[in-house]
């Protein structure tokens, strides 16, 4: 065993015993929708936002441990690092397995002792042999086995290094994240959390299997803290709520917004906030009202599907109370832009579904439309379900833009060839700008600009990047301008916007061109057919069919 000076583990190195070395690695995410890889130089950043669950990790280790963070969003990972290390820490979600794998054997090749946590080794641990450790589940207060076991203290200690119960403490017990560990001016978003869990049990989100349906909030004091922490680093503009549903718990977050709001008042509105929720927050107008007060801009929700058949069977419900157009419409018109998912591929839907998804996002303010391809997450009841059905077929990788990994109820050439033409249409350049206007025109042009385009250096310079780049350079550049005519005439408020909108597009709009089309171009080729084949179904659908 291993001495100890107080609470502080300690390791025997050259010189005798010294402190314990922890390097936390965030694992980089493969080219997605979600990258925004040609958006982000426009703002001058380096990835969208920064490791809130190793920074809230590292809050919860002993505090005389040396502590690195490094995150291969922003740069690459130094030998130097791994050698300066005791014990190698990295997290991810499933999606990001390959790059985890490849930190862990870099790291074991080194004599570096390993540990894999988060999203993805909690739902897949199997899917980690190459670590000497995993730790499943969350780290407010469970830290104790993994502290003892890297300090040396537990002899042969087990691979899985999480303690017993369902991993869901309370959150009265977060502390502030460590962002002293990383340049927050790296971000486009700075991050907070909220809460944990979701009410509701879609039958493909792995959140509820994860974080449990009874949502767990942190005090507002304890939000309190975090925002002084961010607004005392520097952080300004963008900050994202990462809650998976904000307003899952309705009656802790009203309590929140009211505090909030005081916090922004007193501070000048320097943030920009935007956050997930469930689309019935729409049936809340109170709600969505001290949501805005408070700085609210921006939503994400799941709408998923136009088929009330398909929002059923995979146990949606609360999207059946209320058309989703509709839904959007009062959010938008609320102050609220909001961005959504959807997926095709569920048993109940037919091979017109694919026009009607495209009929529903063409007449929506959603320039950020995430479409996708069904995928059976592990532990999911989809998993479980396809998995009695003996209709699994591989493992999912988090990629949602190919095959499927079960065997569809639809054939899967047309359920391929329905989708690809539904992406192909949904990001055609006039597509994408159109919905853009639909936001301009719907939503409010605030008279309070918080923290939109400002007069900073960094501001001026971003808008001079995206009045080059893509005013003059870009070949959308003239949608471009069109748009910002058009804000202008809502007001110069709506300019601000318009130029975000842009920005994003120059990501999406290359992604599905580049990555998605040609990914399903090699699906179908393995399942021998040509995406310009017609398919049965699929040919008959009107406006994607050509």
């Amino acid at each position: 065993m291993h001495p100890r000076c107080g609470d502080r583990p300690v390791t025997r190195g050259a010189h005798g015993w010294r402190t314990m070395r922890a390097l936390l690695v965030q694992s980089r995410s493969p080219r997605t929708y979600w990258s925004f890889e040609h958006s982000l130089p426009f703002i001058g950043k380096a990835a969208t936002m920064p490791p809130l669950g190793l920074a809230t990790l590292a809050a919860h280790l002993p505090d005389r441990w040396e502590l690195r963070l490094r995150d291969l969003e922003v740069g690459p990972l130094d030998d130097a690092d791994l050698l300066w290390a005791d014990a190698v820490l990295v997290s991810g979600m499933l999606v990001q397995a390959p790059s985890m794998r490849e930190v862990v054997l870099r790291a074991r090749a080194l004599g570096r002792r390993t540990v894999v946590g988060g999203a993805g080794p909690s739902s897949a641990p199997e899917r980690f042999p190459e670590a000497d450790h995993v730790f499943r589940g969350e780290a407010e207060g469970r830290l104790d086995l993994l502290v003892r076991a890297l300090a040396g203290d537990v002899p042969a200690a087990p691979r899985d290094l999480s303690p017993e119960g369902d991993g869901r403490p309370d959150l009265s017990l977060a502390r502030v994240p460590r962002f002293d560990l990383v340049d927050l001016s790296r971000y486009a978003n700075a991050s907070l959390q909220y809460s944990r869990g979701c009410p509701f049990h879609c039958e493909f989100c792995d959140i509820v299997e994860l974080f449990g349906r009874v949502p767990r909030v942190k005090t507002p004091e304890q939000v309190v803290a975090e925002l002084d922490d961010l607004h005392g680093r520097g952080a300004r503009g963008a900050l994202f709520f990462v809650d998976d549903n904000f307003v899952g718990n309705r009656r802790e977050v009203a309590r929140l917004l009211p505090v909030l709001r005081a916090w922004q008042e007193r501070h000048g509105f320097p943030f920009q906030l935007c956050t997930e929720a469930s689309l019935d927050l729409a049936g809340a107008p109170e709600l969505v009202s001290a949501m805005v007060a408070a700085g609210f801009q921006e939503v994400f929700v799941g709408i998923e599907t136009p088929s009330a058949a398909a929002l059923a069977e995979t146990g949606k419900r609360q999207n059946l109370r209320v058309p989703a157009a509709r839904a959007v419409e009062e959010l938008t018109r609320a102050g609220l832009e909001v961005f959504a998912g959807f997926i095709v591929g569920f048993d109940s839907e037919g091979p017109d579904i694919f026009d009607r998804q495209l009929e529903l996002i063409s007449g929506l303010p959603i320039p950020r439309a995430m479409a996708g391809v069904l995928m059976a997450l592990p532990g999911t009841r989809l998993w479980r379900r396809l998995e009695a059905e003996g209709r699994l077929r591989e493992e999912s990788a988090g990629d949602n833009c190919a095959r499927p990994n079960f065997v569809p109820a639809m054939d899967e050439r047309a359920l391929l060839s329905g989708y690809r033409r539904l992406v192909e249409a949904l990001y055609a350049p006039a597509a994408f700008y159109a919905r853009c206007a639909l936001v301009i025109d719907q939503l409010p042009v605030r008279a309070r600009a918080v923290a939109d385009a400002g007069a900073d250096e960094g501001a001026l310079a971003a808008l001079g990047r995206v009045a080059w780049g893509i005013g003059v350079r870009s070949p959308r550049r003239r949608l471009f301008w069109r748009l910002v005519a058009h804000a202008l005439r809502r007001g110069a408020g709506a300019v601000p916007r318009a130029l975000a909108l842009a920005v994003i597009g120059e990501s999406l709009i290359p992604y599905t061109r580049e990555v998605v089309l040609p990914r399903i171009d090699r699906a179908l080729a393995e399942l021998g057919a040509r995406a310009s084949t017609p398919v049965a179904g699929a040919a008959a659908v009107p406006g994607l069919a050509g």
